[in-house]
């Protein structure tokens, strides 16, 4: 990987992060943490998506998959500091 796609990676998540801070009201967790729940979220997006046969079409696909998966994951989180 080179540093531009490192870059552009780390932007995309970084979006994905602030996206479902914004959808999950209260939860960010500023950049960093938005970065790291935002790539974590697209992991966990894909994964979800991948068990019901759904992929992801092109840009925008991936970036509302890896949303979604980042609002779950902020949803467990929050779960988790409930309890």
């Amino acid at each position: 990987m080179d540093i531009i796609s490192l870059l552009i990676f780390l932007a995309i998540g970084a979006l994905v992060g602030w996206l479902a801070g914004n959808i999950v009201k209260g939860k960010g967790f500023g950049m960093i943490g938005n970065i790291i729940v935002g790539i974590i979220g697209s992991v966990l997006g894909g994964f979800l998506f991948g068990l019901v046969g759904i992929t992801a079409g092109g840009l925008l696909g991936s970036i509302i998959m890896a949303t979604i998966g980042a609002v779950i994951l902020l949803y467990i989180i929050g779960l988790i500091k409930k309890a």
